[in-house]
């Protein structure tokens, strides 16, 4: 009898295999397919040549997922490669020469600071490449709008770096991976990205780094920007982009991590009603530098979670008030007197950005006020 963990694999690779030949089968229906191509190949290899140098680094993901079968709603991570991914794509090399490199093979939702030193490293190593017009990165979505600020904070470069994933693994029915990844490509090939930073890709949309956040568990259209809104929309591969307003720069990078090996530790602590001081004296306890608090309202907490943080921020822990509500901003001295506490208001960063936020404004200052004034231009 065939062992499992073989008869799985072989599976996993069938159906990867159909999804791909079916879709390389329609592409050759409708007129795509290479060998219909007259052209001469010293025309094809010089056409080639003149298109963009896109390398995508992989980190796992969704995007490169396998289900046991079309029918099952769960699934591993991180099963295809990189080069698996850009096999999937057809018409993938119209748009741009691709390279392909796998930084790491992970689920985003153990996504840690080691990889994004190592994924931060390489995006700024990559950049320098005179033959290098952009960066793709695939990773998993539940963790994607974190690291794409990270790297948006650190890159030292105004050539457009995308992140890209999916919310169904590559083996399932209507796989939304590969779409997505030639839009993603797409974007980081366009002269008219560069200088927007780190961005985000699903779903026929555009999204700042800075701002878009995950909203659904499973449906596709789940990135959005709440407060903001798209920075434009692709659909198989035409590009619209959108007229940016407010305060965004050219450049963002605030902080150098080239000589870092790892990150102050941040918690993330979500209030509600009846809230104990419990978990913040653990999690300071356990060595957190800094807290953010998932406030409710407008940042807001228990008197007795703000007396304990009061103490806290007089101890040298930085204390970031945020909030658990989707859309709105957290203001200074609104409900809280952060002046009296020692206290930084959020803005608009939600609990997950203003933690990567204040996780790199630890490693330049303590000070309150310094981090206040990069939260509010961050």
């Amino acid at each position: 009898m065939e062992p499992v963990a073989e008869r799985k694999s072989r599976m996993k690779t069938s159906i990867f295999g159909a999804t791909l030949a079916c879709a390389l089968t329609l592409l050759s229906l409708n007129g795509y397919a290479a060998t219909s191509d007259s052209k001469p190949t010293d025309t094809k290899q010089s056409e080639q040549a003149n298109k963009p140098k896109i390398v995508i680094l992989a980190t796992g993901g969704t995007i490169a997922g396998a289900q046991a079968n079309p029918e099952s709603y769960g699934y591993k991570s991180g099963e295809f490669s990189v080069n698996d991914l850009i096999k999937a794509v057809p018409g993938i090399d119209k748009l741009a020469r691709i390279e392909g490199e796998q930084v790491a093979n992970i689920g985003s939702q153990d996504m840690n600071n080691e990889v994004w030193l190592k994924l931060a490293k390489r995006v700024n190593e990559v950049s320098k490449r005179d033959d290098v017009a952009g960066i793709v990165i695939t990773h998993g979505t539940d963790t994607m709008e974190e690291t794409s600020y990270f790297i948006d904070l650190v890159s030292k470069t105004d050539k457009p770096i995308v992140f890209v994933g999916s919310m169904r693994p590559a083996t399932a029915v209507s796989a939304d991976g590969p779409g997505n990844l030639y839009n993603a490509v797409a974007v980081a090939a366009d002269p008219k990205a560069k200088g927007h930073g780190a961005m985000v890709v699903l779903n026929d949309s555009i999204q700042d780094a800075r701002y878009v956040t995950k909203t659904n568990t499973t449906n596709v259209e789940t990135f959005r920007s709440l407060n903001r809104g798209p920075i434009g929309l692709i659909d198989t591969g035409k590009i619209k982009w959108f007229d940016i307003t407010g305060e965004k720069p050219v450049h963002r990078s605030k902080f150098d991590i080239a000589d870092r090996k790892d990150l102050p530790r941040v918690d993330i602590i979500y209030a509600h009603s009846n809230m104990s001081p419990d978990l913040i004296n653990s999690a300071i306890k356990n060595g957190a530098k800094g807290l953010v608090i998932a406030g409710v309202g407008d940042g807001n907490m228990s008197q007795a979670a703000i007396d304990t943080l009061a103490k806290a921020a007089k101890n040298g822990i930085a204390v970031v008030r945020s909030t658990r509500v989707a859309e709105g901003l957290v203001l200074r001295n609104n409900e809280v007197n952060d002046d009296k506490e020692g206290f930084v208001a959020s803005s608009e960063f939600t609990p997950p950005k203003a933690r990567v936020l204040l996780q790199l404004a630890l490693t330049q200052t303590k000070d309150p006020k310094k981090i206040q004034s990069l939260f509010n231009t961050g």
